[in-house]
């Protein structure tokens, strides 16, 4: 049975074993049926023109978990932010784990999707907020839709600073022979409220794993997001990040994406103004090689005036590796004195390396200030020879310059410990020892 047939076979079974109610109901069976009508995404879109997942339907992925599995802490140590206290919801195979979480409900809400979902407590800002900028049409967005049910609920009320990071995790033990996971993730920021979030998807298996993940991120006024996605998983596993924001009058949002490892990833990644002054962030870093695939879809939609969005993502593609940057603003009419800045470079490091770059500017307005750019080269040979004649040896040359390449979106991470992690697999892909703490 290919896994469109399986899923929506799946669908019924999946609702009587959930507890949901009427609402709930409703909009599962408008996105199974939407998912039943547009099935898996094709590269006829024009949104996956450079990106198929043709290969990984081939595998006869499970789609519930056959049975709980428990990991000990000492074998994931390394996945968290060791350093720094943190909240932390953790899921292994698409269930929770109570053993490895540290979630609170004491001044905010760091739980779980599944208690928001079924809580009658819960019900009023559920029937607010969920579902309420994800996409309705995406068709792999309506599918994690009609099955959502676990992840990380997070609330955080007004004015409150959270005065630690949260992490969300999600492991895959590879104890099935190949897995599809679907998590949906809720977070709301209250007025003048600051929260940082860090969200990682990791394998411990070479078997197959297929996650599709949704995010609504609720940016109240005055609002402040640090939110950070690390992805170096194996390659085995496949992810399609679907993020979607929704910001309030002078708030700030920042996404930064760290791509490094994995088969296909797909990050979907959605801004939607609903106020003035705002501010919006996205940033990424990717390296990869061998035959990996990264494919970053952006939008911001500047439809309130004096707003601004700032992207700059920078890509260091070698082997047989394919990259692609789509990242689309879109300024509507009524959004005058809008600020808006898109950055895309590119290091090919191999001949057989391929990068697919679509910088877009749709503006309606006439009192603007926006800009894009895109570069695709190799590194400086000047540089490299410069450096070399110091006594810089090639491959730690090569390295500094590639480092130096990515320094613009490391130096904007807000978390110091994090960035000294981020560093760290950074010189690891780059396969030499850097020697200072960056």
């Amino acid at each position: 049975m290919e896994l469109k047939e399986k899923l929506i076979a799946s669908f019924m079974a999946f609702e009587e074993n959930v507890d949901v109610n009427a609402d709930l109901h409703d909009i599962r069976t408008s996105a199974i049926k939407n998912f039943e009508t547009k099935g898996f995404p094709t590269k006829k879109e024009e949104s996956w023109k450079y990106t198929s997942l043709n290969t990984i339907l081939k595998n006869d992925f499970s789609v519930f978990p056959k049975k709980d599995n428990a990991i000990e802490f000492k074998d994931v140590k390394k996945f968290f932010l060791n350093d720094v206290d943190t909240y932390k919801v953790i899921f292994i195979d698409g269930i929770f784990s109570s053993y490895l979480s540290s979630t609170t409900h004491d001044g905010l809400d760091v739980c779980l999707m599944s208690s928001a979902l079924t809580k009658p407590k819960y019900k009023m800002i559920i029937d607010t907020f969920f579902n309420q900028v994800a996409s309705k049409e995406e068709s792999l967005t309506t599918l994690n839709t009609a099955f959502a049910n676990e992840g990380a609920y997070i609330n955080i009320p007004k004015s409150k600073v959270v005065e630690k990071p949260i992490e969300i995790i999600y492991f895959s033990t590879g104890n099935e022979a190949a897995l599809m996971v679907q998590p949906r993730n809720l977070i709301i920021v209250g007025e003048n409220a600051h929260v940082q979030i860090i969200e990682r998807h990791q394998s411990l298996n070479e078997n197959p794993v297929l996650t599709n993940s949704v995010t609504e991120i609720f940016a109240q006024k005055r609002a402040i997001v640090d939110y950070y996605k690390i992805q170096n998983d194996l390659q085995s596993s496949n992810l399609v990040d679907n993020t979607y924001i929704a910001q309030k009058q002078e708030s700030r949002v920042a996404v930064h994406t760290f791509s490094f490892g994995g088969n296909i990833t797909r990050n979907n990644l959605n801004f939607y103004h609903q106020g003035e002054r705002i501010d919006s962030t996205l940033k990424g870093i990717t390296i990869i090689g061998d035959k990996q695939h990264v494919d970053h879809y952006t939008l911001v939609q500047h439809a309130t005036p004096n707003c601004e969005s700032h992207q700059n993502y920078k890509t260091i593609l070698n082997d047989s590796s394919t990259g692609v940057f789509n990242g689309k603003i879109f300024v509507e009419k009524e959004a005058q004195k809008t600020d808006a800045f898109q950055q895309n470079n590119n290091i090919l490091l191999s001949d057989k390396a391929t990068i697919n770059a679509k910088p877009q500017l749709e503006i309606f307005a006439d009192d603007v200030k926006c800009s894009h750019g895109c570069t695709i080269g190799q590194l400086d040979e000047n540089a490299m020879f410069y450096m070399q004649q110091r006594g810089i040896p090639k491959k730690e040359a090569k390295a500094l310059l590639m480092y130096a390449f990515t320094s613009e979106v490391t130096s904007s991470i807000k978390i110091p410990e994090l960035k000294i992690k981020i560093a760290k697999i950074i010189a690891t892909k780059l396969g030499v020892n850097l020697g200072f703490d960056l």
